[in-house]
Parts: structure tokens; C-alpha cells; sequence
């Protein structure tokens, strides 16, 4: 738990508004995905968990310091483990999310163990979302308004976009990161771009990303650049007949240099070479395939997960 609770990797809590907080894992790279909570003081509803029953106990410890109850509703913004694996720590709360994302936690199972078979994820018991919707469904919480919004395929084709009108606050997930490379591969590019008009259509002021700092709407701007840089790259790539590690490894990706992750832009180009071939946006790809294409990106060795 040593790094867990190193000063670099200390998680915190931002207040947003009255009863509403981001959870912040720092750096936001692999595997340290935020949360958040409303609350008042009554009733609390939590956004996504955490990759470990040691994060997610932290994350407890920081939602019943701040002098709310433990939540009775747990929403997941997609089904990937660092946003679900700690759901069980917080039973028996009633797990909320996608039609899709409940299908996806079921049928991943323990997929980052898989992975990253290293890391101490402790007592992880797999719990997916038992309260499902398919389009939108609204709930409150706290006396607040809080409306889930799926966008259609975009970082995976379960996403929750958490969103509170009245706050102006909203939840993005992986649609948007802050300082960290997008990554597509499990959803889809063109229907990331069209999430992110919809997350603009809504007109927040306060960003929670699913990874990096609390920011503003400009965040949408940055993943947008980015994901049509990568769409003009599958393009050129495939137009020269290369493979997407070999357009990777051509790319001169020097506008992000500052992001995090930057393997990533070989698992988006297979998402990408995948669409422009005409196959349909969420079409499961081969993980196998784009996970050893990072790993090769990466000089060679698997990408550490910071859990």
C-alpha cells in the first residue's frame, strides 16, 4: 500500500459545489482513474470505484471524512476494471450503469489481472451494474438531479456520462482525459467525436475527466485534436498499405508530446484502420494484438499499472 500512499500518488478530493466532490487519483495514468460523490449528508451517490480493494477502501475512508454516509448508489461510467473493481467494497450499495457496461464487466472477469498479474488488487470481488438503462435515465441523490447520459460507442460502447444540470458539473469518464492519451480501442473514434459535441452540447463548467485534474470544457477541444490527428494518421497509414505499429512508429507526434501514455496511439490506430475498413464502431478487436503493439511502442516491455 507503500504507493498507495506516497506523496506523488496521494488521492484527494476537490470540491465542486455544495455536495458534490471529485475524487482525484494522481498521476491518472494507467489504472489511477477519479470518482466522485453527491452527497448531503443524507444520502450519497458515488461515481466509479477504483483497480484495487485497497484504493477503493481509501476512497470510502475520503467520502465518510468528508460527512457523508456510505453511498447507496454506485454509478459506473464503463466497465473497465480500474473504474469497477472496487464496486463490491462499497455493497451493499446498488451498482448503476449501461446495458453494455453490465454485459462488459461480466464478460471481462478479472482482465486486468490478465495484464498486470503483479499488482496487489486484494480482495476484488467482480460486481456489475444490477440497475441498467439504455439511453438515459435520471436519479437523484442528495436532493440533486443527476442524469446518466449513454453517448453510443466512444471510449467503450458501455459509457455513462454522469452529468448535474443544476451544478454544472460533469462526470466524463474516459471520454475525456486530462493530460493522458486518449484511448479508443475498446469503443470507437468516430463515435468519440460525436460524444464530445454532446458533452459540449451540455454546457459544463466543471470537467471531471476519468483520469488527470479537474478541468474546464476546453478539455473537449483537446481530445478532439488529437482524435482527428489520429484519424488523418490511419488514414495515410493505410493508404500506404502500413500496419498500424508501423504508422506509429512513423508518426511525429510532437503537438501531444506532453501527454501521458503515449503508446496509446497504436491501440486508437487499429480502432481507426478498423472503421475506415467500413466494420462497425464497437466492433471487439483484438486485444492481444494492439496491447503487444503498445508494449512493443513502449521499448519492448509491458506499460507499468500504478495501482
Amino acid at each position: 500500500m507503500d504507493r498507495a500512499v506516497d506523496a506523488a500518488r496521494t488521492p484527494y478530493c476537490v470540491q465542486l459545489a455544495t455536495g458534490v466532490h471529485a475524487y482525484i487519483q494522481p498521476d491518472g495514468g494507467w489504472c489511477l482513474s477519479n470518482a466522485g460523490f453527491v452527497s448531503d449528508g443524507t444520502t450519497t451517490l458515488l461515481v466509479d470505484t477504483a483497480a484495487t480493494e485497497p484504493r477503493a477502501k481509501l476512497l470510502r475512508e475520503a467520502v465518510l471524512a468528508s460527512g457523508a454516509p456510505d453511498p447507496a448508489l454506485v454509478v459506473n461510467t464503463h466497465h473497465h476494471g480500474d473504474h469497477t473493481y472496487g464496486n463490491s467494497v462499497f455493497a451493499p450499495a446498488t451498482v448503476v450503469g449501461h446495458a453494455a457496461c453490465r454485459q462488459q464487466v461480466l464478460a471481462a472477469g478479472r482482465h486486468l489481472e490478465l495484464l498486470w498479474p503483479e499488482v496487489e488488487y486484494g480482495d476484488v470481488r467482480l460486481t456489475a451494474p444490477g440497475m441498467t438503462y439504455t439511453e438515459s435515465m435520471t436519479l437523484t441523490a442528495g436532493g440533486a438531479e443527476v442524469r446518466l447520459l449513454h453517448p453510443g460507442p466512444a471510449h467503450t460502447v458501455g459509457d455513462t456520462v454522469v452529468w448535474l444540470p443544476e451544478q454544472r458539473v460533469v462526470f466524463a469518464g474516459d471520454i475525456a482525459l486530462c493530460g493522458g492519451t486518449p484511448f479508443v480501442a475498446f469503443g470507437s473514434l468516430g463515435g468519440s467525436l460525436r460524444a464530445l459535441e454532446d458533452l459540449r452540447s451540455l454546457g459544463a463548467e466543471t470537467v471531471v475527466p476519468g483520469h488527470g485534474p479537474v478541468t474546464d470544457a476546453g478539455v473537449f477541444d483537446a481530445v478532439e485534436r488529437y482524435l482527428r490527428y489520429v484519424g488523418e494518421l490511419a488514414a495515410q497509414g493505410r493508404a500506404a498499405g502500413r500496419t498500424p505499429l508501423e504508422t506509429a512508429r512513423a508518426a511525429d507526434p510532437e503537438a501531444f508530446a506532453e501527454l501521458r501514455e503515449p503508446e496509446r496511439l497504436v491501440a486508437n490506430l487499429h480502432r481507426a484502420y478498423s472503421e475506415l475498413a467500413g466494420e462497425p464502431e464497437g466492433r471487439p478487436l483484438d486485444a492481444a494484438a494492439y496491447f503487444a503493439d503498445m508494449a512493443a511502442l513502449n521499448g519492448g516491455t509491458m506499460m507499468p499499472c500504478h495501482a
